[in-house]
């Protein structure tokens, strides 16, 4: 069996939602001024990554979510070529916090603790009411991960990276729910390991 081609990751910039600590998940919170300068960044670290590792004929590819899709036409804009020409697939949406979404989890400690201590056990397994647990999400972005047939660049979120690297072997299950997915950062992923650009 072939091993998957590299993979680019960048998780979107910042939204005042990610600022202020609220669950986002997949409400369609726009990216702020600072979220555009990390795409802008990440443009840059892209071009200099494409340019070590002598990579063509990238496939381009998205979340559908405005705040994924913005990043990706800025840093596509930022490496020369047409901000458009992207592929967008639902398999990369965030996961959803469900009814938790705008929330903070301190306003979620005051009126449902029970329910924190809950996901603080098991945050892999853990759904909150009306939600997907990261377990369930992750399946889903493993199923488009074994679809990819050349080096990509992929814009999505971070509880997408946390279920991608647990389904491809490069954390487990237990502490990638806990693992800072930063902003203005490139991930490459290969099989096996990950590297953090930014």
């Amino acid at each position: 069996m072939n091993s998957p081609p590299p993979l680019y990751y960048i998780r979107h910039g910042e939204t005042d939602w990610n600022r202020d600590s609220r669950l986002q998940g997949q409400r369609d919170i726009p990216m702020n001024a600072n979220g555009r300068a990390q795409a802008r960044a990440c443009g840059e670290i892209l071009r200099d990554l494409i340019a070590r590792d002598h990579a063509t004929g990238l496939d381009f590819v998205s979340s559908p979510l405005g705040r994924a899709r913005e990043t990706m036409e800025i840093l596509r804009t930022t490496l020369g070529v047409e901000p458009h020409s992207y592929r967008v697939d639902e398999r990369l949406t965030e996961v959803s916090f469900g009814d938790w979404e705008g929330l903070t989890l301190d306003e979620l400690r005051q009126h449902s603790p029970g329910a924190v201590a809950a996901r603080e056990r098991d945050k892999w397994g853990f759904a909150p009411p009306g939600a997907e647990s990261y377990e369930v999400m992750s399946r889903r972005v493993r199923d488009w991960y074994d679809t990819l047939q050349r080096d990509t660049v992929a814009v999505a979120h971070g509880g997408v990276l946390r279920g991608l690297i647990v389904q491809v072997g490069i954390h487990s299950a237990e502490e990638a729910p806990f693992l800072d997915i930063g902003q203005g950062i490139v991930y490459a992923i290969h099989p096996g390991s990950m590297s953090r650009y930014g």
